[in-house]
């Protein structure tokens, strides 16, 4: 059974704001990734969360791009949730970076997007060396969070699936790691961890929901990962 989980309270939702004073740290300074390991052309893709597209994960994706990786945005736009047409182009765009680099392709998502690429993971795990979520509701109560109605109201034609979501959280057969914040606005910290098991971690980092994609420790941890290749 899932347990039941309440979501974040009113004074974390508004220290949300905090994003924007770390995204203008972002602009003055960037992301520090000097000392950080390098990559060597290694594919990744980012996808993003809830209510945001491909600009929202450009200051990671621009951050991994200077460390050497080959990072991809989705290119479809506002993240509005899944539909048959957007599997399809997920699925698609994964075997062509895949093909174009000859090698799996790393996972990133963001919020809602990390929901997306561990499913991605989990029908396609030949074309993923391993996934990354960050703030993603994978685990307890898909209603412990402070954007349901909004995704309702967004998409009639959903109807929520207990069953389904209880079979989604086991991590798909790659390597995954979650990273959290306790101090999530949007989604209950405890919804974003993934069940221990050989192929999981969990990485605890400071700062918002909002925040994550342009986040330092962010950043940190996905490189060292991906470095190790484990």
């Amino acid at each position: 059974m899932t347990e039941k989980l309440s979501p974040p309270a009113l004074r974390l939702l508004l220290g949300e704001s905090r994003a924007l004073l770390a995204y203008g740290r972002y602009l003055v300074k960037g992301l520090e990734h000097r000392q950080l390991p390098a990559g060597n052309g290694e594919p990744v893709l980012v996808l993003p969360g809830f209510g945001a597209s491909d600009v929202s994960t450009r200051p990671l994706r621009r951050s991994l791009s200077r460390l050497g990786y080959s990072s991809y945005g989705w290119a479809q736009g506002t993240n509005t949730g899944m539909n048959n047409k957007r599997r399809g182009l997920l699925a698609s765009q994964l075997q062509a970076i895949q093909a174009r680099h000859g090698q799996p392709v790393a996972l990133v998502g963001w919020s809602l997007g990390g929901v997306f690429a561990r499913e991605l993971a989990r029908a396609f795990p030949e074309h993923v060396s391993r996934v990354f979520t960050l703030g993603s509701p994978i685990n307890h109560d898909p209603d412990a969070n402070n954007v349901s109605a909004l995704f309702r109201w967004l998409n009639p034609q959903h109807n929520p699936d207990l069953d389904a979501f209880r079979e989604r959280i086991a991590a798909p057969p790659v390597p995954c790691t979650a990273i959290y914040t306790r101090d999530d606005g949007i989604v209950s910290w405890q919804c974003c961890l993934e069940n221990e098991g050989p192929l999981t971690d969990n990485v605890e980092v400071a700062g918002t929901h909002v925040g994550l994609p342009w986040n330092p420790q962010v950043l940190a941890a996905i490189a060292e990962r991906l470095a190790r290749g484990a």
